[in-house]
């Protein structure tokens, strides 16, 4: 890390696995999406074991026994529902799916672990909602924007600490790069939900949990597509502010135009605006700096810092997450949280002007 005001800024301790080898087994069911990588290894740093891996499609297998060859590969949803051993389920099926596969995770008693955005409509979200509440068991969401990116992790430290005083403000910016080979249903909108939605999904969580705020509402949200007519249920940009219940504000903007010439696949982010200073977060590059990514600046009374994040900070989400199914807590992300981010991104989909040229 480097910072110009010593130790004040150091982020806490990399957090060591919670549990013990085969203490908290775990399977994947749903492979459409690569974040599913991302999750699963995420839990195992933390402690977890992957015993299973069920997927219609035996390529998808295959490539994620690669990755986890102590998986093993089940003939059916059922027979990993049957295996009472199996504490919880991590699924990155078609968005549309998510909440199906989840409440018939929840209805074998497993936790669920779903990629974003965890559902598409609110009927999905009202289903979701009885299901945890009438169990108790976890709707978990991979909101990998913050809780698998360092420089994220960091952030929400010193803002924790007062770094910036009250947060008033959060601005986040999710470009990606559309790239090639995308699967069918990636341009079909009833089955990925619209970018907001999507996309969004990440941008809408942060809001709330920079800003500390519960609830919120959608004051303008737009969507388009401006440059992709080959796919008409493509949205490729969309934008959305909310008034959040503590009075603090949120903007996003997310769109598929990374050009080429970046050296990742989008320029990912976040401002924070608080009482006492400001926090910009570079995820994922420095443009024209250096390819790597987790900076994190910091302007405050104390001046200005530059903070390095990656490889400083760790994941804790992933260990609270496994200790809150085991303990039943809610230290990682509260179920009306998760729930929340999804429901602003559903009707911020729903409300959307569409922009798209006729």
């Amino acid at each position: 890390m480097t910072a110009t005001s010593g130790a004040s800024y150091a982020p806490e301790p990399i957090p060591d696995p919670v549990v013990g080898p085969g203490d908290f087994p775990f399977a994947a069911i749903g492979l459409d999406h690569g974040h599913i990588f991302g999750m699963c290894e995420g839990l195992e740093a933390a402690g977890g074991t992957v015993t299973w891996v069920y997927d219609p499609d035996p390529a998808k297998v295959e490539v994620f026994r690669g990755k986890f060859p102590g998986a093993r590969v089940a003939r059916s949803e059922q027979e990993v529902f049957d295996d009472d051993a199996v504490r919880l389920v991590a699924g990155a099926a078609v968005t549309s799916e998510r909440c199906a596969l989840g409440l018939r995770a929840i209805e074998a008693g497993k936790h669920y672990f779903t990629d974003k955005a965890p559902l598409t409509t609110l009927d999905q979200l009202a289903a979701a909602r009885e299901a945890t509440a009438r169990t108790g068991l976890k709707y978990a969401v991979y909101y990998s924007e913050r809780l698998h990116v360092e420089a994220a992790v960091l952030a929400d430290q010193l803002v924790e600490r007062g770094a910036i005083g009250r947060v008033l403000q959060v601005m986040g910016l999710g470009p990606h790069r559309l790239g090639t080979g995308r699967p069918d249903w990636f341009f079909e909108k009833e089955k990925y939900g619209g970018i907001l939605c999507d996309i969004g999904s990440h941008n809408f969580e942060q809001m709330l949990h920079y800003a500390g705020a519960k609830d919120a509402r959608v004051t303008h949200a737009a969507i388009a597509n401006y440059h992709n007519p080959e796919h008409p249920g493509l949205d490729d940009f969309g934008e959305a502010n909310i008034v959040m219940d503590n009075g603090a504000t949120g903007y996003c903007r997310v769109d598929w135009f990374t050009p080429d010439g970046l050296s990742t696949w989008g320029d990912g982010r976040t401002f924070l605006l608080g009482t006492d200073g400001y926090i910009e977060l570079r995820k994922y590059v420095n443009v024209a700096t250096e390819k790597a990514g987790g900076h994190v600046f910091l302007v405050n009374d104390d001046g200005e810092q530059h903070l390095v994040a990656n490889g400083n900070v760790g994941f804790p989400y992933f260990g609270r997450l496994i200790r809150d199914c085991l303990d039943g807590t809610e230290t990682a992300m509260t179920q009306e949280h998760a729930f929340k981010a999804a429901e602003l991104s559903v009707q911020a989909q729903l409300r959307a002007t569409d922009l798209t040229p006729r």
